[in-house]
C-alpha cells in the first residue's frame, strides 16, 4: 500500500516527528529518543548547538545541567561521534562498531600502530578517565594534519578505538573530553542483535526521527525498506513513512514557533526542505560578509510547518544581552505571527537570562 499524502500531511509528519509541534516533550531524554541524535557545536552566537536544540523542543524548563546529568549521571545518553544519543540505540549500532573499520588505510594504520593502541588501553585501565591531553603519544606511523586533528596521534586513536566500541567519552571538561574503557561506561546488560537485524531496526529509528525520507537515499535519512511507501502530491519522489506516525496525525495539537539552530537535524536534509517546505536553506557562515543575506549564524523561523523568516540574534557579553540585529521575513508577518515571533524571542532571553535588545 501507497500511502497518498498532500504536502502539508507531509510537513506535519517532520515536525511532529522533530518534537517541534504544540506538544513540547517533558525532558532530554526523550527528545534523544526521539531525533535519535543531538549534534554537539560549540558554535555560539546564542548558545551552543545541544543546547539550543534541546531549548526548542522543552522550552524554558530545559537547563543545560539537565544534560549532564543524562550523560555522565544517569548514563541515559552517550556520546558518539559529534553528537549525544540515546543508550537504547547502542546495542544497534553495536554490530556495526564491531566490523570497524572497512577502510583499508585505517585498518593499516591501526594495525602499523598496534603497541601504539594497547598502550592507550593500558593507561586507560590503569589510570581510569582521562583528557586526551593526559596520554603520551607513542605512535609508531602518524597521520598528516588533515585540518580537522593536528599532529598529535592521541586524539585520532581515542576517536577510532570509540568507533570500535573499545573506549567511550565518560564526560566533558568545558569542550574537552574524558575518556575511559567503554566497558566501565557503557552498559553492559544490553540486548545483543545480528548485524542485519541491528540495521533494519535502525532504519526504523531513522524513520521515526524524519517522518518521512526520501525512498533510496543513502546519505540524508538512509531508512532503506523501513516503514511504508508514499507519495506527497506535486513530487515525483518516492518516499517512506512510518504509518503510526499516519495515524497520529488526526491527534494533531496544532503548531508553534521555533528558532532552530543552524546545525538542528531538523534541517540536515536540504534536499527534503526544499522539496516538502519549499524552503531553500543556506548556512551563511563561511561566505565572505558581503555576501551575507540573513547573517552569520541566523537561525531558521519555524511557524507551524512553514518557515517564515531567519532571526538573526546573538549574545552580546559586553552589555550582558541578547541582542537582536535582525528578524527576517519571508512573507511581511501578520501582527498575531509578528507577536509570535515576538514572545518567543523574550523567552529565548529570558532561558539565557538576559535581556533582550535590538540593534539600531
Amino acid at each position: 500500500m501507497t500511502h497518498q499524502l498532500t504536502r502539508d500531511q507531509a510537513r506535519r509528519l517532520v515536525v511532529r516527528a522533530q518534537l517541534l509541534d504544540a506538544d513540547r516533550p517533558g525532558d532530554v531524554v526523550e527528545v534523544a529518543e526521539q531525533l535519535t541524535y543531538v549534534k554537539i557545536d560549540p558554535t555560539a552566537t546564542i548558545a551552543p548547538c545541544e543546547h539550543t536544540v534541546l531549548w526548542s523542543r522543552i522550552g524554558w524548563s530545559y537547563e543545560p545541567g539537565q544534560l549532564t546529568k543524562a550523560v555522565e549521571m544517569d548514563r541515559l545518553l552517550f556520546e558518539f561521534d559529534g553528537a549525544f544519543r540515546p543508550i537504547s540505540l547502542l546495542p544497534l549500532m553495536q554490530p556495526t562498531m564491531r566490523q570497524w573499520p572497512r577502510r583499508d588505510s585505517t585498518r593499516q594504520w591501526l594495525e602499523a600502530n598496534a603497541g601504539f593502541r594497547a598502550d592507550v588501553l593500558a593507561r586507560l585501565r590503569a589510570e581510569g578517565a582521562l583528557l586526551a591531553a593526559d596520554i603520551p603519544d607513542t605512535a609508531q606511523v602518524s597521520r598528516p594534519p588533515d585540518g580537522w586533528s593536528g599532529s598529535n596521534q592521541v586524539p585520532i586513536m581515542l576517536d577510532f578505538l570509540m568507533r570500535k566500541g573499545e573506549v567511550a567519552i565518560v564526560g566533558r571538561e568545558g569542550r574537552h573530553r574524558r575518556w575511559d574503557l567503554a566497558e566501565r561506561v557503557y552498559p553492559q546488560d544490553l540486548p545483543e542483535y545480528p548485524e542485519y537485524e541491528a540495521k533494519e531496526l535502525l532504519r526504523l529509528r531513522t524513520l521515526q526521527a524524519a517522518g518521512i525520507a526520501k525512498e533510496g537515499d543513502r546519505w540524508w535519512n538512509a531508512v532503506g525498506k523501513a516503514g511504508d511507501p508514499a507519495s506527497v502530491e506535486g513530487s515525483r519522489w518516492r518516499f517512506r513513512v512510518d504509518p503510526e506516525a499516519i495515524a497520529a496525525l488526526e491527534e494533531d495539537d496544532g503548531g508553534r514557533v521555533a528558532f532552530l539552530n543552524p546545525y538542528d537535524g531538523m534541517l540536515y536534509d536540504r534536499p527534503r526542505l526544499e522539496e516538502i517546505f519549499e524552503f531553500k536553506y543556506v548556512l551563511e557562515q563561511f561566505k565572505p560578509k558581503p555576501q551575507r543575506r540573513y547573517g552569520f549564524f541566523a537561525h531558521p523561523i519555524l511557524m507551524g510547518d512553514r518557515f517564515v523568516g531567519m532571526l538573526d540574534a546573538e549574545v552580546d557579553k559586553d552589555r550582558e544581552a541578547l541582542r537582536v540585529n535582525a528578524v527576517h521575513e519571508f512573507l511581511p508577518f501578520e501582527a498575531e505571527e509578528a507577536e509570535m515571533v515576538r514572545a518567543e524571542i523574550s523567552e529565548l532571553g529570558e532561558w539565557l537570562g538576559l535581556t533582550v535588545i535590538e540593534a539600531r
